[in-house]
């Protein structure tokens, strides 16, 4: 029985694919994960940029919309009391901070949402 599983059928038929598909796994997920983190960064660079600061900036609430070309959220600057909300256009780079606009309104308002 020792000798079947360390055959050479056994180790390309079961360990080799099982191998496989874990890195395969782990270099999706982990791309995935470091492409969120570029985002947030993108999205606070933008924030200090537009708000013309230095300080350090908390983003809450992030929800994609647009299939992911858009990202609305909150913010907070270590400067302010409580948090703004946000809509950033991963696509075009471009930050909106006007809760009355219309590009704001038509994608974060509620009836986007659902």
């Amino acid at each position: 029985m020792l000798f079947m599983t360390l055959s050479r059928p056994f180790l390309l038929m079961i360990i080799v694919p099982v191998i496989g598909i874990i890195a395969l796994a782990a270099l999706i997920f982990g791309g995935q994960a470091i492409s969120d983190d570029s985002v947030d960064g993108e999205i606070q660079q933008a924030l200090a940029a537009s708000l013309d600061t230095s300080s350090a900036i908390e983003l809450q609430h992030l929800q994609e919309v647009q299939y992911g070309y858009g990202i609305c959220g909150a913010f907070k600057t270590a400067d302010s009391d409580g948090f703004s909300s946000f809509f950033y256009d991963t696509a075009r780079g471009r930050l909106t901070l006007d809760v009355s606009s219309s590009e704001y309104r038509s994608h974060c308002g509620l009836s986007a949402i659902c």
